[in-house]
């Protein structure tokens, strides 16, 4: 490593991590990242021009460390995920038009870096990566939480639940009534057996509220379990009560732990209705309805809500997630049981 050259490149790294005026106290924001873009831009440019190796990591580690004695920021292993952050970047906003690859960059600036690396050490690919950027900018949500909805396949299971939100609701509306409801819940922090019942079901997920907030998403209220209406002299009973904060609306959830028959989406439709009868005021939206069934077949959910007027929408939900193929394959099969039984 040529001495001259290294140390104008600690003389450049200082002079620029100076000129963005951060310091050690402030809290992690554009600046910082912009400067981690930065070096980590110059760390993979001498090494692939100049050969340097894994000691050049070492070493600029260390003198910028020296530097900066109150910056954490410069350790190896952080050094390291700056380069691998930058990579990761940089290596997809090159296929991306000049425009886009500007959005996605600014976007990246405006999270932590703490969710930064969480998102390129846990994500399978750039649109992954990219939805979980714009959804914690949407929704500010802290690393935990991040970190279980890259572990529970969010982006994998953000398809649109089944509905008639389109026909039902405003447009405006509708689509934020889309992005809450999921076309899958996954419920696998449940401890609960396989043949359980609605009431198992329903208490399981209270007794974990925190949990099961978190897997319904940003915004819903718990107002209460097993809500009671009287509607002429007859009590009804709603299994989950919920209110939106951003929708301004009532959701009632429904819980079926069968296969869906499109006689549930009749029974939701009336405790929308009820609902809206007994509970909404002026100020609030239209009550939304979603049944959570234990599987679905989604022709049959299409026509059962295709001409209800009250806005449904139809998930279902697992207690667990599948294992991974490769995990699959390893496992022994009830052939490989029987044979060793026998031996």
């Amino acid at each position: 490593m040529n001495i001259e050259q290294y140390q104008d490149i600690i003389k450049d790294l200082k002079s620029r991590f100076l000129s963005h005026k951060i310091k050690a106290t402030i809290k992690v924001n554009s600046e910082l990242l912009e400067f981690y873009w930065y070096l980590g831009q110059k760390i993979v440019e001498l090494q692939e021009k100049q050969k340097w190796g894994s000691k050049f990591l070492e070493n600029l580690s260390r003198d910028l460390s020296k530097e900066f004695p109150d910056v954490k920021g410069f350790s190896y292993r952080n050094i390291r995920a700056i380069k691998q952050w930058y990579l990761f970047w940089q290596q997809a906003v090159a296929k991306m038009e000049n425009e886009i690859a500007k959005q996605v960059v600014s976007q990246i600036y405006q999270i932590p870096w703490g969710h930064n690396i969480a998102i390129i050490q846990k994500c399978k690919n750039i649109d992954e990566a990219i939805f979980y950027v714009q959804n914690t900018i949407k929704n500010g949500i802290s690393r935990s939480v991040l970190i279980h909805q890259i572990e529970s396949s969010l982006y994998q299971r953000n398809k649109i639940a089944i509905n008639n939100f389109d026909v039902t609701l405003p447009p405006v509306t509708s689509d934020m009534a889309k992005e809450i409801t999921k076309d899958s819940y996954i419920f696998d922090f449940l401890t609960i057996s396989d043949r359980h019942s609605e009431k198992e079901l329903e208490n399981a997920l209270i007794d974990n509220i925190k949990e099961f907030l978190l897997e319904l998403g940003n915004g819903f209220a718990f107002v209460g379990k097993q809500y009671k209406l009287i509607i002429n002299e007859k009590e009804f009973r709603i299994d989950l009560l919920f209110y939106h904060l951003k929708l301004h609306s009532f959701i009632v959830i429904e819980l079926k732990t069968t296969e869906f028959k499109p006689e549930f989406a009749g029974k939701l439709n009336f405790y929308v209705s009820a609902v809206d009868s007994k509970l909404r005021t002026k100020e609030d939206n239209q009550t939304i309805g979603i049944l959570i069934c234990k599987e679905k077949d989604n022709l049959i959910v299409e026509y059962a809500i295709k001409d209800i007027n009250k806005p449904i929408g139809v998930s279902e939900y697992q207690l667990t997630k599948e294992l991974p193929k490769e995990l699959k394959d390893k496992l022994p099969t009830l052939e490989d049981f029987k044979r060793f039984s026998n031996e």
